[in-house]
């Protein structure tokens, strides 16, 4: 085999799959944001963009569009309904894209990835220490990482959660990572990102849901499935965190601007 990269090892930390406290996803997301703020005056050269249009979510839109007409593996009737839910928002889809288009938010370096179990903590789980996992690190938009964060951490269920009624956006938990990230972010921002955090929030967790539903039209050629309709299970958790997402969306606005 070959070394990819190698790293020292940190003594005395641990990881977690899903926060155990909102004291501890702040922690996290101040992690995620510090991290950003700490490569925002990187030097040139840019770094390489290790996977293309990775959250263009118009193209996440576009493959799944040629997935519905294929339907290679005749999967699309068993999703119609997810299908609709995904095509009724793909007009607003764009908004993140759009803004950096427009020049109201710029290009930052950001991690790609940013959930709980990328963070290391110290062995008591209260201090947040370094971020890992820096195989995504590329050119991106800051709310990028603000939009995973809030969909892995702000929601209890499993993301292949199939009793939907668990599946729900925590106000609380939203509260917690918007505190955590603006906390170390401090002045970096600027004032279209921090408008569209919940945006962000909502978009991110849209696209994860798109990707699992093209793979699953696809035949599940990407992500590792462990039984039958396990891409759409995932598919149907995301898009019951966006629908959690949009009905809660004033009182996320106001937590996060708290």
């Amino acid at each position: 085999g070959r070394v990819w990269r190698m790293y020292h090892f940190i003594e005395g930390t641990r990881t977690f799959t899903s926060p155990r406290s909102s004291a501890q996803a702040t922690a996290a997301a101040r992690a995620f944001g510090e991290f950003q703020a700490l490569l925002a005056d990187l030097p040139s050269p840019p770094l390489h963009e290790t996977i293309p249009h990775f959250h263009d979510t118009p193209r996440r839109f576009a493959a799944l569009r040629t997935s519905i007409a294929d339907d290679a593996h005749r999967r699309a009737a068993n999703a119609a309904d997810e299908i609709a839910f995904c095509l009724a928002r793909e007009a607003s889809a764009g908004l993140l894209t759009d803004l950096h288009r427009r020049g109201a938010i710029p290009q930052r370096i950001v991690h790609n990835d940013a959930k709980i179990s990328n963070v290391l903590f110290d062995d008591a789980g209260r201090e947040a220490i370094c971020v890992v996992d820096l195989d995504t690190v590329m050119p991106g938009l800051s709310l990028y990482d603000f939009g995973d964060m809030v969909r892995s951490m702000a929601c209890s269920a499993a993301e292949d959660e199939r009793d939907l009624s668990r599946v729900e956006v925590s106000p609380e938990r939203f509260a917690a990572l918007a505190a955590g990230y603006l906390e170390a972010t401090g002045n970096l921002l600027v004032p279209a990102e921090r408008e569209h955090l919940v945006d962000a929030a909502r978009i991110i967790t849209l696209e994860q849901g798109v990707r699992f539903l093209t793979d699953y039209l696809d035949g599940d050629r990407y992500y590792q499935t462990k039984r039958l309709n396990h891409n759409l299970d995932r598919c149907r958790t995301q898009l019951k965190l966006v629908a959690s997402i949009e009905r809660q969306a004033a009182t996320l606005r106001r937590a996060a601007s708290a």
